[in-house]
């Protein structure tokens, strides 16, 4: 089954990561990037939207890329590029937008504030 990572960004800037391990993993199988999903798969109320991700070897989930394979493209600019010279093209190993078992870490954003645990002050 599944094990994923999920970052969780809220529109303060706030993060939070969670650990999904297979049947609390498996709702997002199949998942695209850029759509939404309840949030209560990670114990949040709302929506979350899924922006991004990586696999197991850290290649980067591109949105434009349809389906879960790795393909090597030449990018111009974009997700899994740096910054390059004017005009400069080069060809990159990426994932497709679809969410499946090789992927390890989803970024994700969160419609409201995360109320995060203040941590214990120590004397």
């Amino acid at each position: 089954m599944a094990n994923f990572k999920i970052t969780i960004s809220d529109t303060k800037g706030k993060s939070i990561t969670k650990e999904l391990k297979d049947n609390d993993a498996s709702p997002l199988l199949g998942l695209l990037i850029g759509q939404e999903t309840d949030a209560s798969l990670v114990g949040l109320e709302g929506k979350i939207k899924i922006t991004g991700g990586s696999d197991k070897s850290g290649i980067p989930m591109r949105g434009d890329l349809l389906g879960t394979a790795r393909k090597r493209i030449l990018i111009p600019k974009g997700v899994g590029l740096q910054d390059t010279k004017k005009g400069l093209r080069k060809r990159k190993l990426l994932r497709g937008n679809t969410i499946s078992e090789e992927i390890y870490q989803i970024n994700s954003r969160y419609n409201a504030e995360i109320k995060l645990e203040e941590p214990k002050k120590r004397r």
